[in-house]
């Protein structure tokens, strides 16, 4: 193992232990969520409250799947996965998305079908209000701390599930809307019906861009024209580097393997051109590079090709 792929494993299974611990404590809330949303929606006599139960103990189960799956994707490479198994990340994603569209699709086709039902489904009750109230606390505030620990671990399935708790909180703001006109304006209960549907497009909304994301990744997509450009950019700065060609990128999680050929002088030694492919490598793996490019590499093939004057580039 080189030290940069020590290096990576490393900060992996440091990511893999941060991401574990940030889904355990969602694991914990959820829990307890959906305890008290089935408790309160039994003994309160909120059909609404018990459908709130439900999408919670799905985060449950989602956050069982990422505790165990977080195991496999921080693995290091091995015979059969040279470029390791973070892919296994952005499936996870993928499938934490799906299940995001199919609860907002159920939010919309439930909200739809009782339009023309005026009567009030929901008896209210202080104890189904509170879990409600409850519910949107403390997914917003786990939203908020996921979301941040997701953006700097760069992990798409910790971001999803922020997502997924935001979505939660919002789901539950038309079930506190329900339960305190079932209590006091029972006439109005079609607001409960509307707001459903308001907050499933959010739902909808986030569930897109989760899916859209891992995708992304898992079709081998490139960082696009604009990443290529700084890409050869900062490559080019580097002494002896002559032209850059054939540059190819793919997502791998949040971060880049780069392919590129690059010019050297025609005149150098193996060794010396050798050394230039290394000095690239290593100038794209630093913190300096993430910044200027706007995108971790991860992993970098630099093929060496001789330029000579009067090249505006390198050729094979």
């Amino acid at each position: 193992m080189t030290d940069r792929q020590r290096e990576i494993t490393e900060r992996d299974l440091f990511r893999g232990g941060e991401i574990r611990q940030a889904t355990w404590v969602g694991l914990l809330v959820n829990a307890i969520l959906t305890t008290f949303k089935f408790w309160a929606g039994i003994t309160g006599n909120s059909r609404a409250v018990i459908a709130d139960g439900m999408h919670s103990l799905s985060d449950l189960l989602t956050d069982i799947m990422v505790i165990v799956a977080v195991r496999f994707w921080v693995a290091p490479p091995d015979e059969l996965h040279n470029y390791g198994h973070k892919r296994l990340e952005s499936l996870i994603s993928l499938f934490i998305g799906v299940l995001l569209a199919v609860a907002g699709a159920g939010i919309i086709v439930d909200a739809a079908g009782r339009m023309d039902d005026r009567t009030n489904e929901h008896v209210g009750s202080m104890p189904a209000l509170f879990a409600a109230l409850c519910s949107v606390v403390a997914k917003e505030l786990l939203y908020r701390w996921t979301i941040k620990k997701g953006v700097a671990l760069k992990s798409d399935a910790l971001v999803a599930k922020a997502w997924d708790h935001r979505s939660d909180a919002l789901s539950s703001l038309p079930i506190v809307v329900a339960v305190a006109v079932a209590m006091w304006v029972p006439s109005l209960a079609v607001v409960d019906l509307l707001g459903a549907m308001l907050v499933a497009g959010f739902i909808l909304y986030a569930a897109w861009g989760i899916c859209i994301s891992a995708i992304r990744v898992l079709m081998d997509s490139g960082a696009g024209e604009e990443i290529h450009a700084r890409l050869a950019e900062y490559c080019g700065r580097i002494d002896g580097v002559k032209g850059i060609h054939a540059l190819r990128t793919r997502y791998l999680g949040q971060g880049l393997h780069v392919d590129m050929h690059v010019g050297v002088d025609v005149d150098l030694t193996v060794g010396e051109g050798n050394d230039i492919a290394h000095t690239v490598e290593d100038a794209l793996y630093t913190a300096e590079a993430t910044a200027y490019i706007g995108v971790e590499v991860f992993n970098v093939l630099v093929h060496i090709d001789p330029w000579s004057p009067g090249e505006r580039s390198a050729v094979r």
